[in-house]
């Protein structure tokens, strides 16, 4: 029997792209059974991973770090990663789910950071060399501490640029004085204006077989399953599990919410049931310490999520 390897994630520190990319490489020399990829590149030129586990026809998709601040998404995508091939490895049913099995008749196809550039920011701060830097500058009030930046590399916020009620957010943005790119809250000129958004929205089209997505966000402990009046069938019954394995509550989405993001393009332009986790507690960025806590709650949930599907 194998025995496990030792573990390659660091939890500790903030995930950003360097760190996710030396993860994925490590990753890469233990594990046969995952599949690496790329769902496209970022506004600066980073890769965006696009992960695989399995190769049965059931395809589910999880979807982190949308946000700069919420970067310990990324984190969470890649330890499930880990702890699924380390229990694949030792042949050991998790959760009474036979690894192998799931993986003759399930394909998970794992994002793990949408967006790489807003993470970059929000942890290091903008660089003066960067082309973007005097017009992100006047975007951030002139201040260089960018430790609240969500938005991609030109400020557009990722979850409002998808086509779903794209045109009554502009309205809320009018009237809040939101007028082009910023920290936060964004949509852009047009939907899918963004390559990070516009990769992801292709990859769910030509999906063929895809079943569910899950998307994490962070924080409020909170599930989303609904979008413009339209339920997909069964989500209630599979939000219902969702909160009972998560402990997170069942929530609708209200004000800016409720418009433009990735749950709600799914829901009401593809037809596709589309859960939004808002992990954990607190303000963000969530602290590194809060990683444990958030992970134990929601291990389960993402082992077995692909199985309601």
């Amino acid at each position: 029997m194998p025995t496990p390897s030792k573990r390659i994630l660091n939890d500790q520190i903030p995930m950003d792209h360097a760190s996710m990319s030396d993860v994925l490489c490590h990753l890469s020399e233990q594990y046969s059974c995952i599949g690496f990829g790329t769902l496209g590149t970022s506004i600066l030129g980073r890769d965006i991973p696009l992960l695989s586990l399995g190769h049965g026809a059931r395809c589910i998709l999880y979807v982190g770090a949308h946000h700069g601040m919420e970067w310990i998404t990324s984190t969470l995508l890649l330890r499930f990663l880990e702890d699924f091939c380390m229990a694949e490895r030792t042949g050991h049913p998790l959760y009474r789910l036979n690894l192998s099995e799931f993986c003759k008749t399930h394909t998970l196809y794992i994002v793990p950071m949408l967006n790489p550039d807003g993470i970059e920011y929000q942890i290091h701060g903008v660089l003066t060399e960067n082309p973007l830097y005097q017009r992100l500058l006047a975007m951030n009030h002139g201040s260089e501490d960018f430790s609240h930046w969500q938005a991609n590399a030109r400020g557009v916020d990722l979850n409002h640029n998808y086509d779903a009620g794209f045109a009554e957010y502009k309205q809320f943005e009018i009237s809040n004085g939101i007028l082009g790119g910023a920290p936060g809250r964004f949509s852009g000129d047009s939907p899918e204006s963004e390559p990070e958004v516009a990769y992801l929205c292709n990859f769910i089209r030509f999906c063929k077989g895809l079943r569910a997505v899950l998307t994490l966000h962070t924080q409020g402990e909170e599930i989303f399953y609904q979008s413009g009046g339209m339920t997909p069938k069964g989500s209630v019954t599979v939000a219902k599990k969702i909160s009972l394995l998560s402990g997170y509550r069942l929530s609708e989405a209200t004000g800016s919410a409720a418009y433009g993001g990735l749950s709600d393009w799914c829901i009401q332009k593809q037809a596709l049931p589309c859960f939004t986790l808002e992990c954990g507690k607190g303000k963000n960025p969530l602290p590194v310490k809060d990683f444990f806590p958030i992970y134990a709650s929601l291990k389960e949930l993402l082992f077995t999520f692909p199985l309601l599907y």
